[in-house]
């Protein structure tokens, strides 16, 4: 049996697929019982980092012109409760463009705000919009370490991230600003 640099064995590649899409169905069976804002926050948070195994997750809200870091679940602190312009962080390139992120190398990406990364533990991400015909959101997936995300795991936080859209919707319908 392959043991991990600890000494404990390593999981099959099958038992984390496995794993990582009985948290997204999970998480998906969850979505719809959601009225608040946070609980749809807290259940994507919890979700998107049981599916990619990642080290943090963010929940990035988009205000206008801002992209607005409203919740995270992660090892170090990021950028909860701050707001950047979309033009100027990853998450707004995101929603922009419309497509998904994946940078296995945040400093070799010329998409990062390089100075407002260096302070955290974020080596690699995936960031994905929420509705991609008009994003209203993005989730960030983060990595202490370098490595290239999978397949599987890029298509199973898409999948995560789509269906964000509708209860989000629902959120706002059941607690409008």
């Amino acid at each position: 049996m392959n043991k991990d640099s600890n000494g404990a064995p390593m999981k099959h590649t099958a038992e984390i697929i496995d794993a990582a899409w009985q948290a997204l169905l999970d998480s998906l069976k969850e979505l719809p019982g959601t009225d608040t804002m946070q609980d749809v926050m807290s259940v994507v948070c919890r979700g998107a980092r049981n599916v990619c195994g990642a080290d943090g997750i963010t929940f990035v809200l988009r205000e206008g012109d801002l992209c607005h870091y409203m919740d995270e679940d992660a090892i170090g602190p990021l950028w909860k409760g701050k707001r950047f312009p979309l033009s100027a962080c990853i998450s707004g390139w995101c929603m922009l463009n419309r497509q998904t992120a994946v940078v296995p190398d945040i400093y070799k990406d010329s998409r990062i705000p390089h100075d407002v990364y260096r302070p955290t533990f974020v080596k690699t991400l995936i960031m994905v919009p929420v509705r991609l015909e008009d994003p209203i959101a993005a989730i960030g997936a983060y990595w202490a370490t370098e490595q290239t995300p999978t397949t599987h795991m890029v298509t199973m936080f898409e999948a995560l991230a789509r269906c964000t859209s509708s209860a989000i919707v629902t959120a706002r319908e059941f607690n409008p600003a």
